[in-house]
């Protein structure tokens, strides 16, 4: 783990700087004389419509170089290489489908989101320039992890759409610019992070682009077209399961584009849960495809069992640490009013990424093995269940029926992952260390919230924090729930110790 753990927390150091201005910028859209609700929900629909559209785009190019680029570097020299070429061909010629398909369904858009939701329509068109410029990131950000650029991949994405976001508040709430400009410019945030990232993999890897099919294309061509298929489905399938709901809220609930942006606010304060895991997920497909190619089942099994430790005590730590404030947070940073309704949707969404977390690397250990098809299975039981559940739950109790479809759905998919990986490969996550780190949160949570009812304001945000932090870190060593504190301490102390020997 020791190379996964070294990429993975650069890349979380990464990740959280950009949650730290992306925090920033969402207190500017939700502040009290800002933006309106309606005008936030609209970044949100444009950002999940894109992402939904971008992977319809790929056709499955991703799973391609996931699973295949191990291959194409073990037997070709760079300049030989043609994988890039046909991915960038083969997604280019996804996002004009995309785009003709866009075109033919405006009507239907119109119809399902004129009256509650009317910027979605007025601004619809310019969903496509977000898709392409996620599209051609996403692709480029593929290659960089293979190519130990993770870091710099994680730098842009986190970081560098989330300041140019920032230019574009503060230019609108100076009045420089009106929000129909902020809204165009906006949808080119990921265009300018794919030449910036494009740049920097031609010239560090030489990145080659031609068309000559090598000879792992051909040997691999019937391999390669089914497998990307089957993956494509099970792609499209879970990110339309991961998107659904706020395109649902636009359409069915009663107050649309703000409701929408109610649910983005409770969706960002619980995807820094996910900081860690998206870190991890970069570092370890790279090792687990090389690891299935070697037949290494003890390094899968190891990177199975510490990443689900690992991710869960780190979800834990972060979801009480919001929990603990949360009241404090929405009275001391004068948020609009109506962004209150989200607090229960925290609660629930906070905890189906807790379950998700503790998992583990379940979805890529599958997605990277022989038995890769049974991904397409598992997602299409969670488009199952998301669907309809959100739109009963939505149409009846509005936002947190959301959630709740949330919950149940990813649950049901989790659960279902682990089982299979259990009875094909005889392996598991959990181990007694598991049980322990929900019981000692838990516990540490309800101490923390008696001791501090009383404290609010900054002071009872920093002391609750501080105290639950200090405890959960201190239970952590002392319980050994994970090898990975040790071992990181070990090397800490090493390196410091060495630091003072060389002055």
């Amino acid at each position: 783990m020791g190379q996964i753990r070294k990429q993975a927390i650069f890349s979380s150091i990464v990740t959280y700087i950009g949650f730290l201005i992306g925090f920033i910028n969402t207190y500017f859209f939700i502040k009290e004389g800002t933006f309106t609700p309606e005008q936030y929900g609209l970044t949100r629909l444009i950002t999940d419509i894109g992402a939904t559209f971008a992977t319809f785009a790929t056709l499955g190019v991703l799973s391609y170089i996931y699973r295949f680029f191990p291959y194409y570097k073990a037997h070709l020299r760079n300049e030989e290489n043609d994988q890039f070429a046909w991915s960038f061909t083969i997604s280019l010629f996804g996002f004009l489908l995309v785009a003709i398909v866009s075109v033919a369904f405006q009507p239907l858009i119109i119809r399902k989101f004129s009256a509650r939701s009317p910027l979605l329509v007025d601004y619809f068109y310019w969903i496509l320039p977000y898709t392409f410029g996620l599209l051609m990131f996403t692709l480029l950000e593929s290659f960089a992890w293979y190519n130990h650029k993770s870091v710099t991949s994680s730098l842009l994405r986190e970081t560098g759409v989330r300041v140019f976001q920032s230019l574009l508040i503060v230019f609108f709430l100076f009045q420089w610019i009106q929000f129909d400009l902020f809204v165009k410019l906006f949808t080119l945030s990921f265009v300018i992070v794919a030449l910036i990232l494009l740049f920097s993999l031609r010239k560090s890897t030489k990145l080659p682009f031609h068309f000559k099919v090598s000879t792992v294309s051909r040997r691999l061509s019937g391999r390669i077209v089914p497998y990307m298929m089957f993956i494509y489905g099970s792609q499209l399938i879970t990110t339309i399961a991961q998107y659904i709901d706020s395109i649902f809220i636009a359409g069915l609930s009663p107050k649309g584009l703000a409701d929408a942006g109610v649910y983005t606010l409770a969706t960002f304060i619980t995807n820094t849960i996910q900081v860690p895991q998206r870190s991890i997920i970069a570092a370890t497909i790279p090792v687990l495809a090389a690891s299935w190619r070697e037949k290494n089942y003890s390094e899968i099994r190891r990177i199975y069992t510490r990443s689900s430790i690992n991710l869960l005590l780190l979800s834990l730590l972060i979801f009480f640490i919001i929990w603990l404030n949360i009241d404090d947070f929405f009275s001391l940073l004068n948020i609009n009013a109506d962004y209150e309704a989200g607090k229960t949707v925290i609660l629930i969404l906070g905890i189906s990424k807790i379950i998700d977390a503790g998992t583990g690397v379940n979805s890529q250990i599958i997605a990277t093995s022989r038995l890769w098809k049974f991904d397409v299975l598992t997602s299409i039981v969670l488009l199952i269940f998301t669907i309809p559940l959100n739109y009963i739950l939505v149409k009846n109790i509005g936002i947190n029926g959301s959630a709740i479809a949330n919950l149940v759905s990813f649950t049901i998919y989790n659960s279902l992952r682990l089982y299979f990986i259990q009875k094909k490969f005889s392996m598991q996550p959990f181990t007694w260390r598991t049980f322990y780190s929900l019981i000692i949160a838990i516990g540490l949570y309800f101490i923390c919230n008696y001791l501090f009812a009383d404290m609010h304001g900054w002071a009872g945000i920093i002391l609750r924090s501080s105290v639950f932090g200090v405890l959960m870190i201190l239970a952590i060593f002392g319980f050994k729930l994970t090898p990975d504190a040790q071992q990181l301490a070990k090397l800490t102390l090493e390196r410091t110790q060495a630091v003072k020997k060389s002055k």
